[in-house]
């Protein structure tokens, strides 16, 4: 499979860069891109996607440089991505965002969502805005995975969630995990992304400021008051 290697990425709006030289890799063993708020995360997210421009370095997946190609085209390239604010529309059932995206002989179908996430199966003729917002997370992750992606990068997916809706989220992305899919998750949570991932990388102003260890990082106040100040 395909590792997605990202080096010196710097990025920005307008005049204000945000990111200085962002380098990392993501291979078989997911991993957790952490740290506050206003850091640069969601940004190195959105440059991934092609949401936002890269200013320079490169970003390839594979044999693919993503680098200037468009969402689309990334997509198309296997890396599925859950936005953070998970953005499901309003209007359209469960079934309706599911089925939009099934891909004739694709791994994924809505079936296979569904036993992923029963609760979305029990759900699937209510409309987006009618979904409580674990099941509009589960939505967006499975909306995710019909485009059969290899790599999922996800923004946040516990943010605004109830602890036991956490919880659950994490027991099933642990399933996924073990059964092969790659996962770069951005998150705030400590407890959410050490269940996920032993490999945790900390961004701070735009730069990777360490790379620490799950067990390190859950052990040591220190590390986690100056990199997520939430000792």
């Amino acid at each position: 499979m395909s590792d997605l290697l990202i080096t010196d990425i710097e990025s920005g709006y307008g005049s204000v860069k945000v990111l200085h030289g962002v380098s990392l890799s993501v291979s078989s063993k997911p991993v957790a891109l952490m740290g506050r708020n206003g850091m640069g995360k969601t940004t190195l997210a959105k440059v991934i996607m092609g949401l936002n421009p890269t200013l320079s370095g490169e970003i390839k997946y594979g044999d693919i440089t993503l680098t200037g190609l468009s969402t689309t085209k990334i997509a198309q390239a296997g890396v599925g991505y859950v936005p953070q604010g998970r953005r499901v529309f309003p209007s359209l059932t469960v079934d309706e965002h599911l089925k939009i995206l099934q891909k004739r002989n694709g791994d994924w179908t809505v079936k296979k969502v569904y036993e992923l996430f029963p609760r979305l199966a029990e759900r699937k003729n209510n409309g987006g805005a009618m979904l409580s917002g674990g099941e509009q997370q589960m939505l967006a992750i499975g909306r995710a995975l019909m485009t059969n992606p290899s790599l999922l990068l996800m923004d946040e997916p516990s943010e605004g969630l109830a602890p036991a809706i956490v919880e659950h989220l994490a027991k099933s992305l642990k399933e996924l995990v073990g059964q092969g899919q790659r996962i770069l998750l951005i998150e705030q949570n400590l407890k959410f992304a050490s269940t996920l991932c032993d490999e945790i990388i900390i961004l701070s102003s735009g730069e990777i400021q360490a790379k620490v260890t799950a067990q390190e990082l859950r052990s040591s106040a220190e590390l986690q008051n100056k990199y997520l100040g939430v000792a």
